[in-house]
């Protein structure tokens, strides 16, 4: 008996990663090309990479969690629950707080806002796929085991 594992369609994935790269690249424009002072430069990049891998490991954390509660395993501790959701929301504060209070006009604070946003959501996205991923080939490697040892 074979075991097929659902798996995301090459379309999807292709939509995923282009996503994330036109997110990726429309900050680096926006950041590169930033009036004003090279301290409020340093300050975005910095937020924004302070906000994707907040991203990352949030993503990490509520999957884990979600899948030891499952199997009755033990989770995260509350204290580092805290640490992660904490340091999500402090990443988001603090980039949406440099964002509003640079000099700059409002037309480039909307792109530089919505590219962050784009990137924060294709970046939850890119996450969740490439897990999805990982937990397939898992468990095609312990179907592939499993159908091994019955086989001897």
């Amino acid at each position: 008996m074979q075991v097929t594992h659902q798996r995301d369609t090459r379309a999807w994935i292709l939509q995923v990663w282009v996503s994330f790269g036109a997110a990726v690249f429309l900050c680096a424009v926006g950041l590169a090309y930033l009036p004003g002072k090279d301290l409020d430069r340093a300050f975005m990049v910095m937020g924004y990479l302070f906000c994707l891998t907040n991203v990352f490991v949030l993503a990490k954390h509520v999957r884990d969690n979600e899948r030891n509660r499952l199997r009755g395993k033990a989770v995260d501790s509350p204290m580092f629950r805290y640490v992660v959701w904490g340091g999500f929301f402090l990443a988001m504060a603090l980039t949406a707080w440099g964002m509003v209070r640079m000099e700059i006009n409002d037309t480039y604070k909307a792109f530089l806002g919505v590219s962050w946003l784009y990137l924060i959501s294709s970046a939850f996205t890119l996450a969740k796929t490439l897990r999805d991923r990982h937990e397939a080939d898992l468990l095609e490697q312990r179907a592939e085991r499993q159908s091994t040892q019955q086989t001897q």
